[in-house]
């Protein structure tokens, strides 16, 4: 099931999705970040059993994705791929070869260290800092020195999540997008990914994704 609710940023709508990305109303742009396909491959190169299901299941979203939204742009905030070459790139490139109607732009994460000819094969623009699009910046790490002047800026990088502790000691933790007034950090796309906890403050939003529906968080 699909569950997306509105929030509004300089007066553009951007639909947060269960899915773990956003769609850009106005521009018709679908966003992601984090996708770290290879993951489950580079895993299994280190003789860890993960299961390629867990690949494919990605993938199988991203798809979905596409054809609900049908984007005029995608445009991934990093890390799109987890590491060097293994067959699980050669799965997306098969997978690629069907949705090549949908321009992909990549601004590079920590993660992209693939050569720039893999990129180019894959039908991928890759973008090295920063991508501007009207009043917004697309960057893959927030932390790092991004010029953003009166622009609202899109990340990712640290997989946010929240914390929601019971009495009995037990902790469970939820992905979630955070909205701060100046930038957002988006949840991993990816599953098969660790999660960094986060609280909001005054005047922040976040929005838990629990059980596949999207619910704010109230500070």
């Amino acid at each position: 099931m699909h569950h997306f609710i509105p929030h509004t940023i300089f007066g553009n709508t951007f639909l947060l999705s269960s899915q773990r990305c956003v769609f850009w109303e106005e521009e018709k742009i679908l966003i992601l970040s984090d996708l770290h396909l290879g993951k489950t491959g580079h895993f299994r190169k280190s003789g860890i059993a993960i299961p390629q299901a867990v690949f494919k299941e990605d993938m199988q979203r991203f798809i979905s994705l596409l054809q609900f939204f049908k984007p005029k742009q995608v445009v991934i905030v990093g890390d799109l791929f987890h590491s060097v070459d293994n067959k699980e790139h050669d799965l997306f490139i098969r997978w690629r070869k069907d949705i090549l109607q949908y321009p992909i732009a990549l601004v590079k994460g920590n993660h992209d260290i693939l050569e720039r000819e893999w990129y180019e094969q894959a039908a991928i623009t890759v973008v090295e800092e920063q991508l501007s699009i009207g009043a917004f910046i697309f960057a893959h790490d927030i932390t790092k020195d991004i010029s953003s002047g009166t622009s609202y800026i899109f990340s990712g990088h640290i997989h946010p999540c929240i914390v929601i502790s019971g009495k009995a000691k037990q902790a469970l933790r939820f992905p979630c997008f955070y909205f701060g007034s100046q930038y957002a950090v988006l949840p991993a796309f990816g599953r098969f990914t660790g999660m960094h906890a986060i609280t909001s403050k005054k005047n922040e939003n976040v929005f838990a994704i629990v059980e596949n529906k999207i619910l704010p968080v109230v500070n």
